[in-house]
């Protein structure tokens, strides 16, 4: 069993944990629950905006601890002010050491969309998103079936919520396409055994459909690797542990835009 079917299982421990504790009219009555989130597309692409999603994490799989200090609202609002297009902020506990507490603190201190980074495998996830202010979520090609990420993906518009794909390789890509989608992001890291190579992006990026946002996500840490996958194509870049493993993540991303 790799690193992602370890996470998966304990993903469906939590959830079941989640819904004995709070219904779905629970989260549907929640403070966040009614209002309209942010659409993706008009943040990205903006003038003033870096097309950076810049990434609130604490640990990884393969890491280890990454920063076990940083304030969540503080970091955010850094990386808002920096020019950060969205914002993505981990809520897997066990892995990663998110938590509920951390996107909301994001939500009540910034302005810009907010990527609800976890394993989503129950539409449960998707109403817990919502309630707790992401205007984005992820699905990620390799733990998901085409028929699932299908209506996951019509199931969060529905909620009008956005919707980023992510896939690893050129046969998780064409598997998984649907009209459900606004995003694709290509992940340069393996999910599989962690090893990263930004290369991924570069192959990829000319078999995604034109219709869709085009992102990389991992392995950037370089300004000009941006330069370099925005000539590719690409609309938006996934940044997070880049900026995280320094003493202050806000600093680091704005010297890092300064030379975009």
């Amino acid at each position: 069993m790799n690193i992602l079917d370890k996470i998966v299982l304990r993903k469906k421990e939590e959830i079941a944990a989640a819904k004995a504790l709070v219904s779905i009219p629970d989260l549907e009555n929640s403070v966040h629950f009614n209002r309209t989130p942010y659409v993706f597309k008009e943040f990205l692409l903006a003038d003033d905006r870096t097309g950076i999603i810049a990434e609130f994490k604490r640990r990884s799989p393969s890491k280890g601890l990454i920063n076990g200090i940083a304030d969540v609202a503080e970091v955010t609002q850094a990386y808002n002010a920096a020019g950060a297009s969205a914002l993505s902020v981990l809520t897997d506990v066990d892995f990663f050491g998110g938590k509920t507490d951390d996107i909301l603190a994001a939500r009540a201190a910034n302005n810009i969309p907010i990527l609800r980074k976890d394993f989503m495998i129950d539409e449960y996830q998707i109403l817990e998103a919502k309630a707790w202010g992401a205007d984005i979520i992820l699905l990620i090609a390799s733990i998901l079936t085409p028929q699932q990420i299908n209506d996951f993906g019509k199931f969060a518009k529905n909620l009008g919520l956005n919707v980023l794909l992510e896939v690893h390789n050129l046969e998780e890509l064409e598997r998984s396409i649907s009209p459900n989608l606004d995003a694709i992001g290509v992940n340069n890291r393996n999910l599989g055994d962690f090893t990263v190579d930004i290369q991924t992006s570069f192959d990829l990026v000319n078999k995604i459909p034109d219709e869709f946002l085009k992102i990389s996500e991992s392995a950037i840490s370089n300004p000009q690797t941006i330069k370099d996958l925005k000539a590719a194509g690409f609309n938006g870049f996934l940044i997070g542990e880049n900026f995280m493993k320094t003493d202050n993540p806000g600093t680091a991303i704005k010297e890092f835009v300064a030379q975009i």
